[in-house]
C-alpha cells in the first residue's frame, strides 16, 4: 500500500501522553501505573486490543507498570475459560503484566469493609425498592429523582441490614446497598447509585463464600486506589461515571486517588464489537466459535493469520482521542499486509486448479531433459534461503489464468498464446480439452526449451503465471475469508437486525495444491502465496505432513475481491 506510512515503533503523541508527561515532569508521580481491567465474560476483541496497546504501551514507554485485573463482579456470566483466553491474548500481543494476575474478588473483604465505613459515615443505606420502583424514583435526564422511602434509615439499622444481607438472610434482589449522594443531581450516575446487590451465584474464584456482590463503579475505583494506579484509562461511555469514581475515593481512607481519563472507543467497519452480539453469532452457530477467523476477537484475528506486530501498529496508527474513532477495515488489513510483506516467505499455491499437460516434456532419461530451477523464498531477504521448484509432464495452473475469449490487455493463457511459468519456461497453449458440458478440463501446451532463465528469441512474452508440478505438489485445504458483514455499520440501523447484513460469501473452502517445500510448516506459520495473498497455517486444524490447512489472512492489496482467484 502506498497510502500509509511504513511500519514504525515510534509512538504517536496524543492527549493522554501529554497528561502523563506533565505529571512526570511536575513530580506529581515518580512513575506511572496503569491497568487493564477486562471482565471475563467473553473473548477480547479488536477494541480491547487498542486498550491493551494503550495501557501496556504507556507503561513500557515511560518505564512504569501495568496490572492485569479481572473485573469478576458478575459471577453469572464469567468463566475460567474467558480468563485464560484473555491472559493468552495479552501475552500474544507481546505484553506482560506487572506481578501476578489480579482480580476484583481479591478485594472483596476490603470492599465490604469500606462499605460498612460509608454506612457509618451516613453515606450509604440499605434500600428495599424493587428495580422497577428504583427506576421510577431515579427520575429522568430532565426530571430530578426522588428520595427512596428507606433513605432515612439510621446508621445502626443500615449496618444491621447490610450484615444480614452478607449473611444470606434475604432472598436475591430483596435489598440493595446504595450510596447517599444527591437524587437531584443532573448526573443520573450520582443519584444514589447501587453499590451492592444480593445474588446467589457461584463465583469462579470465591465459590459460594459471598451472596452479595459489589457493583463495577464502586469496585473499580477502589481497586485502582488499592493498587496505586496513577492513570485509570477507560472509554468515553464512562465519562459521566467519573464524578462517582472521584466521590467514592474522596470519602474513603485510601492512600492514592488515581485520575480517570476517557478516550473514544474503536469502531471498526464491517464488523461488530458488542460482546452480546458476538456471543449471539457464536451461540446461533453463525460462526464456528469465538476464534472463528472472521470474528473481530483477538483469538479470531490470530487464527486468521494476523500478526501481533501488525495489530500493535494498527493501534499506533489510529491514535487516541476523544473524537469518533470509526476506522475502515482496510486500515487494519494494511497494517497486517505491511508487516507480513517483510517477514513472510514467498511460495506457490494453486487455489482453483486446472490441469496442463506439457506435451513435449522430456524426462530425466532423455539427452536434454526438462530442467527444474531453484528460487529464493523472498527477493529482499536472501537469508530466508532457497528451494527447488520442480517441473513434471503435468502441472497445475489457476483456472482463471486461462481464457478462450480474453478481455483487452489480457496477459495470461489463451488458445495459441504464450505465457511464462514463474521461475521456469515459456509455454504455448496448443489445445483445449473440454468435457461433455463444454467446460475446460485440460490444456495441452508445449514448452520452449530455450527459455529457461532467458527470454525467447524474436518475440516478447509479457504474462507470468504461477503453477505447480502435479507430481510434487501437496494437497491443501484453503480457507478464503472475507469480511463478515456486507455493510460498514451492520449494527448502525435502528430498524434492522444486524444479522441481515451477514456476508453469505465470508468463507469459501477450496481444495488446492501447495509446493512440497512447506508441507512440514508448523501451525501459525505465515507465507505469501504468490499472486494470491498472505496465508497462515491454521493453528488448530493444520497437521504438518498430514492435513495441510491454510487460512487467507489478507490479500496482496487493498481490494475486496469476492472470488478465490483474488490476485490482490
Amino acid at each position: 500500500m502506498n497510502d500509509q506510512a511504513p511500519i514504525s515503533n515510534a509512538p504517536i503523541q496524543h492527549f493522554i501522553r501529554t497528561i502523563v508527561e506533565a505529571d512526570l515532569n511536575s513530580g506529581k508521580h515518580q512513575g506511572i501505573a496503569t491497568r487493564f481491567p477486562p471482565e471475563p465474560n467473553g473473548y477480547l476483541h479488536v477494541g480491547h486490543a487498542k486498550s491493551i496497546c494503550l495501557n501496556f504501551g504507556l507503561a513500557e514507554d515511560y518505564q512504569g507498570t501495568c496490572n492485569l485485573r479481572f473485573d469478576d463482579t458478575n459471577p453469572e456470566k464469567e468463566s475460567e475459560e474467558y480468563a485464560l483466553a484473555i491472559q493468552e491474548d495479552v501475552r500474544w500481543l507481546g505484553f506482560q503484566w506487572n506481578g501476578e494476575v489480579r482480580w476484583a474478588s481479591d478485594y472483596f473483604p476490603a470492599l465490604y469493609g469500606f462499605a460498612e465505613a460509608l454506612i457509618e459515615k451516613g453515606l450509604a443505606y440499605v434500600d428495599d425498592l424493587t428495580p422497577e420502583a428504583m427506576r421510577e424514583y431515579r427520575g429522568t435526564l430532565t426530571q430530578a429523582g426522588r428520595d427512596s422511602p428507606y433513605r432515612a434509615r439510621s446508621v445502626a439499622e443500615n449496618l444491621d441490614l447490610f450484615r444480614r444481607m452478607k449473611a444470606g438472610e434475604f432472598p436475591d434482589g430483596a435489598k440493595t446497598l446504595r450510596l447517599k449522594i444527591d437524587m437531584a443531581s443532573p448526573n443520573i450516575n450520582m443519584r444514589d447509585p447501587v453499590i451492592y446487590r444480593i445474588k446467589r451465584a457461584h463465583h469462579i474464584r470465591t465459590g459460594d463464600a459471598w451472596v452479595i456482590y459489589p457493583m463495577y463503579d464502586y469496585t473499580h475505583c477502589i481497586s485502582d486506589a488499592l493498587e496505586n494506579i496513577t492513570h485509570s484509562l477507560c472509554t468515553l461511555e464512562f465519562e459521566d461515571h467519573r464524578p462517582l469514581y472521584d466521590w467514592v475515593l474522596d470519602q474513603l481512607p485510601v492512600l492514592s486517588h488515581p485520575r480517570q481519563i476517557e478516550f473514544s472507543r474503536l469502531e471498526l467497519h464491517y464488523t461488530v464489537t458488542s460482546k452480546r452480539k458476538l456471543n449471539q453469532l457464536v451461540t446461533q452457530g453463525l460462526v464456528s466459535g469465538w476464534d472463528d477467523p472472521r470474528m473481530p476477537t483477538i483469538h479470531g484475528m490470530r487464527r486468521r493469520g494476523y500478526t501481533p506486530e501488525g495489530i500493535r501498529e494498527f493501534a499506533r496508527r489510529i491514535g487516541v482521542s476523544k473524537s469518533e474513532n470509526a476506522i475502515d477495515m482496510a486500515v487494519l488489513e494494511g497494517c497486517i499486509r505491511e508487516d507480513m510483506e517483510a517477514k513472510a516467505p514467498r511460495v506457490i499455491a494453486v487455489v482453483n486448479p486446472l490441469k496442463v499437460v506439457l506435451t513435449n516434456f522430456q524426462d530425466a532419461l532423455s539427452a536434454n531433459p526438462t530442467a527444474s530451477r531453484s528460487a529464493g523464498f523472498h527477493p529482499n531477504h536472501p537469508e530466508f534461503g532457497e528451494r527447488d521448484v520442480p517441473i513434471s509432464r503435468e502441472i497445475w495452473v489457476e483456472q482463471d489464468d486461462f481464457s478462450e475469449a480474453p478481455p483487452a490487455g489480457w496477459q495470461r493463457l489463451t488458445p495459441g498464446g504464450e505465457v511464462r511459468l514463474r521461475y521456469s519456461y515459456v509455454i504455448k497453449c496448443d489445445e483445449v480439452v473440454k468435457d461433455a458440458a463444454g467446460n475446460v478440463i485440460e490444456l495441452r501446451c508445449s514448452i520452449d526449451h530455450d527459455t529457461l532463465g532467458k527470454n525467447p528469441q524474436g518475440r516478447k512474452v509479457k504474462g507470468v503465471i504461477h503453477w505447480l508440478s502435479a507430481a510434487h505438489a501437496k494437497p491443501v485445504e484453503i480457507r478464503l475469508y472475507e469480511r463478515l458483514f456486507t455493510d460498514p455499520e451492520p449494527d448502525g440501523h435502528k430498524e434492522r437486525d444486524f444479522l441481515e447484513f451477514l456476508n453469505p460469501d465470508s468463507l469459501q473452502i477450496v481444495q488446492g495444491w501447495i509446493e512440497a517445500s512447506i508441507q512440514d510448516a508448523a501451525p501459525e506459520s505465515r507465507f505469501q502465496f504468490e499472486r494470491l495473498g498472505y496465508f497462515c497455517a491454521d493453528r488448530l486444524d493444520h497437521k504438518p505432513g498430514e492435513k495441510l490447512v491454510f487460512n487467507r489472512a489478507v490479500g496482496l492489496k487493498d481490494t475486496w475481491s469476492s472470488g478465490p482467484g483474488q490476485r490482490g
